[in-house]
């Protein structure tokens, strides 16, 4: 089975640029997806020499902007460069998308979770709430309507994010991400090999394509 193990952040534009070309190379080749959301700013980038946005270079956030909206153009995503509620705490979100993915049982390790494709479609919407929608992934009315509107459970997935099982989970893919070496957003690894950035698709969906 082909099987690409996920890194994301909901709050990551770069993410967003890349999930449904991701969701659409998966298809394609007959593949299937790992959601891994993780505590990006939080653990990630203090033992991999990130930033958080606003303590990087002038020139580099000025950079980002130029970037963003250069790929947004391209790729005729829609993304607002400077949305209403950025920076925000996404980890409630993240959690949710763990707790999505679980929902009907936990996978084995190194097998799909059931409910990866409803992890996946949270995903999705939550990103586009951000960098779209001006919504709020912070607040957790919000949360909840934007899992309802992807038709699920919405009052179930917010109870399971605050569980202690959930938040192992969440911890056990940050902690997954850092033993593989992850420094960034989105991250896609495939059979041993990382791919950084939604840039980089074009490389996975070459890898993909191998016998």
């Amino acid at each position: 089975m082909k099987t690409i193990r996920y890194f994301l952040s909901p709050r990551s534009p770069w993410t967003y640029l890349g999930h449904e070309r991701l969701l659409a190379l998966a298809a394609k080749h007959g593949a299937e997806i790992l959601p891994r959301p993780m505590a990006l700013g939080e653990r990630v980038f203090p033992v991999s020499g990130g930033l958080p946005l606003n303590q990087r270079a002038p020139q580099r956030q000025a950079y980002r902007l130029v970037e963003l909206k250069r790929w947004s153009e391209y790729l005729g995503v829609p993304l607002n460069i400077h949305p209403r509620f950025f920076p925000v705490d996404d980890r409630p979100a993240a959690r949710m998308i763990v707790a999505a993915m679980a929902a009907d049982g936990a996978p084995a390790a190194g097998v799909p979770a059931a409910g990866a494709p409803a992890a996946l479609k949270l995903a999705g919407a939550l990103m586009r709430a951000v960098w779209a929608e001006e919504l709020n992934i912070g607040d957790p009315a919000t949360l909840r309507r934007i899992a309802d509107d992807a038709g699920l459970d919405a009052d179930a997935l917010w109870a399971a994010q605050q569980s202690e099982e959930t938040a192992q989970a969440f911890d056990r893919y940050t902690q997954e991400a850092i033993d593989l070496q992850v420094f960034g957003a989105p991250w896609y690894e495939y059979r041993g090999v990382p791919y950084w950035g939604q840039d980089r698709l074009e490389f996975l969906d070459r890898a993909l394509a191998e016998k």
